[in-house]
């Protein structure tokens, strides 16, 4: 069984590139043979929502390296090797603290651990293919939103899936490019079943750059369903940039206040800035 290592990050706000922890986990043979974690000062602010869902605080953070601090060391870790995460959003914290702190990438191969789920088993074909729900399901026990923790999980599906499908890993990482097999029936035809984001529901707030109605083909196309509210069944939010600096106070839209208030009660809403959103459907 090849090796491969795999990644997971926390964020301090709704920037992608305000990375707070990351966790990485290299496994050989199919076990773990290495682990390595640390906090990070993201030299940004902590919203109260992140800090809700993972603990880590300004204060855990005073005495953290910076990203700068930690590039070689991740660089070590991850170039060169197969890198599994769960859903872009990882990767794409990853790209943008480089670009952050004008660092190049890191050149290897990223297996997106969601995307094997949704083609490994059936029942998350469509939905419930987050990394918790998959984890419960196939009966993997960890501590979520512990980036070590969650990037073990990840590793974990994917290990089961090469075990019950016989495909090796790079027969995986071909596998992951092609359609979703099984029925086809789509409510919206214009959403992008093979997308990235496939299976996320999203809704757009606050004064994007781009046209709404360009916006939202852009997310079609990468398999969001693309809704005018805000309700339990959202799980992204797309907040213009500029309005990204009101989350830790000042006016927000009607929108934003009630994606924070249904996170509050348990639900996963994913609040994203213009600029990250276009960055994730573009790739």
């Amino acid at each position: 069984m090849s090796d491969f290592t795999t990644i997971d990050v926390e964020t301090a706000n709704a920037d992608l590139a305000s990375i707070c922890q990351i966790g990485i986990v290299r496994f050989h043979n199919g076990k773990v043979a290495d682990t390595w974690s640390t906090l990070i000062n993201p030299e940004d602010e902590f919203h109260g929502v992140n800090v809700s869902i993972h603990g880590i605080d300004q204060h855990a953070v005073s005495d953290a390296p910076v990203f700068p601090d930690v590039t070689q060391r991740v660089s070590e870790l991850l170039a060169d090797s197969v890198v599994v995460c769960h859903t872009p959003f990882d990767r794409m914290s990853l790209s943008r603290a480089c670009q952050k702190y004008g660092h190049s990438e890191i050149s290897c191969t990223w297996l997106d651990s969601a995307r094997v789920a949704r083609r490994a088993w059936p029942e998350f074909a469509r939905k419930g293919y987050g990394l918790a729900n998959v984890a419960s399901t196939i009966g993997i026990e960890f501590d979520h939103h512990d980036a070590l923790e969650d990037a073990r999980a990840a590793g974990e599906i994917l290990l089961r899936a090469i075990a019950e499908s016989g495909m090796s890993l790079q027969e995986w990482c071909e596998r992951v490019r092609q359609p979703i097999t099984g029925p086809a029936n789509l409510a919206a035809l214009d959403v992008n079943a093979d997308g990235p984001l496939f299976g996320e529901t999203i809704v757009l707030t606050g004064a994007l750059e781009l046209p709404r109605r360009d916006a939202a083909a852009l997310a079609a196309q990468a398999g969001c369903a693309v809704k005018n509210s805000v309700s339990k069944s959202t799980t992204i939010l797309v907040v213009g940039d500029q309005d990204i600096h009101k989350l830790a106070g000042g006016d927000k839209s009607s929108k934003h206040h009630k994606a924070e208030e249904l996170i509050a009660s348990g639900s996963q809403i994913r609040i994203l800035g213009e600029s990250d959103f276009q960055r994730l459907v573009g790739t």
